[in-house]
């Protein structure tokens, strides 16, 4: 360690003494060290070593290793050190500024608070006392804790003009008024109808005309255009091309429709499952149900779609869809309509026409092989129209009888119209009026009726011979509201029909005066109706009453009745089958039945969409598909499981020994035997050997191929 440092005194050698005038020579101090006693003696090579030292901002006096008793463990467990352990405050100044919540503001604003109080009592003495004494109060002396800060205080005052009052007024000249009179009768109205009518339509021909006069003029003076790009060989090879790579796309998807089959089948004879395919939707059918389903008769990958609401409140625009199975991305057709669509169905023979029903009561037909968006026949105010809603349309079959084509349409206004198609419009008939019936039963069929191949039909309804209207106290004022309607497929005038109050009529173009049965089954709205593809008396009805229930025309019961949970929106029979059928309910649910394998629960029941309503269902007549429409625009794509498509096989007959071999009989012949015993084993009051339509033993209803129904129809 260096000690301190000693000045030595100047060490003057060899020098003379010089005057006292003279400064000294400035001599360099020599330093000194002391080492003390105590010292560690150091070598120099000990003292030339270099020793590192970390300077910590530790505090040394801060006790390290602390242990606590655990009571728990029963054992010293370490203490960790605390954060503010090596803190040291060096300065520490109190603040004025407080807390709002604590507690030296709260005391702040009661001492404010009373001091206020203070001052203003004492001002009030004051005042008390001048008025006591007489003084003047603008005089008193205020005391210095009562006047104001005089460095934080401004007095202002302001002064406005008022406006002076101005009265103002306004003298008119009353209207001219004379009194007419006139006499107004319902002949009036119509042919002033009339001829605005007749000027509408003068107006739209000369505009029509003008047009037509301008694009001829354009297309003579205009050369004829030879572009390929826009040529209609290159659109025929672009829809090509986009099929292709649509399928290329949805390469597994089309995988699963030609050869997917469930495997599970195999080991559990009554359930199936459906597998979803495609879902064709459209942007510009958002916000809008899937209110009808067509399949086309001609072409079986192409089928129609329309869109409207059932929502009364929620009316717009309808749209009619055309899609194809080999081009799942975009419809081939579309067709707007300013109602909302409702129901539509293809013509039998003639593919391309599509007849619609809508909302506002109008039907139209179009041609799906035209490019433009335009219906060849519709309905109007002059030529005839449906009042309420169109529910349902069927085509009549063209059986060569009739030159024009015409088809039937059924309306909540208790209508059902015939519709003609001339040359020139859309001609209406109407074909019966629906009428309310009382609740009366239906009287029961004795044991000799139910023997015999010609069974009467429940409640029939007989004209009087003697012109009485003793029928008249069954009936009840006003129209009913028809909601379906099915014609028979094998007797085309015989038709069923279901209105609002849950009933079913069943009725006869040959006789519209009355009905010829009444099925008092359901309680609420019928949905739909269908006859079976293959037995002649059988068919189906699907209610808001959550039931789907199976009939026969020649019963005046239901023959099963099928509870599903839920208002049901549609019913279709399998073509197939004459025991298999599927519906659609509004839980968002398809369900699938085959009766001759469990005549008690459905076999497949399969959730479809979710938050939303399955409200139709279509079965492809060729394929194993069914489509299923939902009510926001949606159409889903099902494939049906082995379990669900099952066919039952054609018996060979016996071969007597040195006879001709017998021939098979036909599939029509396997599926009425087949229903025939269902029923009979559902009620034994039904024990009819049904005919096979066209075969012997079958009455003939007209020229056509059809034939008669059996169960006395044909006298009915």
């Amino acid at each position: 360690m260096k000690g301190a440092k000693k000045p030595a005194a100047p060490i003057r050698k060899g020098r003379k003494e010089k005057d006292d005038h003279e400064e000294p020579e400035f001599v360099a101090p020599e330093n000194t060290v002391i080492i003390p006693e105590d010292q560690l003696k150091l070598t120099p090579k000990e003292l030339d070593e270099d020793i590192t030292r970390v300077i910590q901002a530790n505090n040394p006096q801060t006790p390290h290793r602390l242990v606590m008793f655990n009571f728990v463990d029963k054992e010293f467990k370490a203490v960790p050190p605390a954060n503010d352990e090596h803190i040291t405050f060096h300065v520490n100044i109190q603040g004025t500024v407080m807390h709002n919540t604590s507690e030296d503001a709260v005391d702040q604003k009661a001492y404010e608070k009373n001091f206020r109080a203070t001052v203003e009592d004492k001002r009030r003495a004051r005042i008390m006392q001048a008025q006591e004494e007489g003084k003047n109060i603008a005089d008193l002396e205020e005391d210095d804790d009562m006047q104001r800060n005089q460095f934080n205080y401004t007095e202002r005052a302001a002064q406005t003009y008022n406006n002076s009052m101005k009265t103002r007024i306004v003298s008119t000249v009353p209207p001219e008024s004379a009194t007419t009179s006139g006499r107004m009768t319902q002949w009036n109205l119509y042919d002033a109808y009339l001829a605005e009518y007749d000027r509408m339509l003068y107006a739209m021909n000369m505009e029509k005309a003008a047009k037509e006069a301008k694009g001829k003029e354009k297309t003579a003076s205009k050369p004829k255009n030879d572009d390929p790009m826009h040529s209609p060989a290159m659109g025929k090879t672009l829809k090509i091309l986009e099929r292709m790579v649509n399928q290329n796309a949805e390469d597994e998807i089309y995988t699963d429709f030609k050869f997917w089959e469930d495997p599970s089948d195999s080991f559990r004879e009554s359930v199936g499952t459906c597998l979803p395919l495609w879902k064709f939707e459209d942007a510009r059918t958002k916000r809008k149900m899937v209110t009808a389903i067509a399949w086309n008769p001609g072409y079986p990958d192409l089928f129609a779609v329309g869109y409207g609401s059932y929502d009364f409140m929620k009316q717009g625009s309808g749209l009619v869809a055309v899609y194809s199975l080999k081009n799942i991305g975009t419809p081939e057709y579309t067709f707007s309509l300013e109602s909302g669509v409702m129901c539509l169905d293809f013509h039998p023979q003639h593919y391309p026409l599509l007849a619609v029903g809508c909302y506002d009561g109008t039907v139209k037909v179009f041609d799906v092989r035209r490019k433009e968006n335009k219906h060849i026949f519709a309905s109007d105010i002059r030529s005839g129209k449906h009042t309420d809603p169109v529910w349902e349309v069927h085509w009549q079959p063209d059986d060569g009888s009739s030159k024009d084509l015409s088809f039937y349409s059924i309306s909540s206004d208790g209508k059902i119209a015939s519709w003609i198609m001339t040359k020139s419009e859309l001609k209406m008939e109407i074909v019966m009026t629906l009428k309310l019936t009382s609740s009366t039963p239906a009287p029961a069929l004795t044991e000799g009726e139910s023997n015999t191949a010609s069974v009467p039909s429940a409640t029939s309804v007989t004209p009087p011979a003697n012109g009485s209207n003793n029928d008249e106290d069954n009936r009840l004022s006003g129209l009913a509201g028809g909601c379906s309607f099915a014609f028979n497929p094998f007797t085309p005038s015989l038709f069923i029909i279901g209105t609002e109050e849950g009933r079913i009529h069943k009725c006869s173009l040959d006789y519209t005066g009355n009905y010829l049965a009444t099925y008092e089954g359901h309680h609420m709205a019928v949905y739909a109706l269908r006859w079976n593809p293959y037995h002649p008396r059988v068919f189906l009805s699907a209610s808001a009453d959550w039931t789907v229930k199976v009939w026969d025309h020649s019963h005046p019961n239901a023959i099963m009745s099928f509870d599903v949970g839920t208002s049901v929106g549609d019913v279709a029979w399998a073509p197939y089958s004459a025991t298999t059928f599927a519906a659609v309910s509004d839980e968002g649910k398809v369900h699938v039945w085959d009766l001759y394998t469990n005549k008690h629960e459905q076999l497949c029941q399969q959730k479809i969409i979710k938050k939303a309503k399955c409200t139709h269902v279509c079965f492809n007549a060729r394929a194993p598909l069914i489509l299923v429409g939902d009510s926001l625009g949606g159409v889903t794509s099902l494939k049906l499981s082995p379990n669900l498509r099952k066919v039952t096989p054609i018996p060979i007959p016996v071969q007597k020994k040195g006879e001709p071999p017998a021939p098979l009989p036909p599939r029509i012949e396997v599926e009425i035997r087949k229903m025939d015993k269902l029923l009979a084993a559902s009620d034994a009051k039904i024990n009819i050997i049904t005919p096979i339509p066209g075969g012997a033993g079958a009455k003939k209803a007209d020229a056509g191929p059809a034939a008669e129904s059996a169960g006395g129809d044909g006298d009915e």
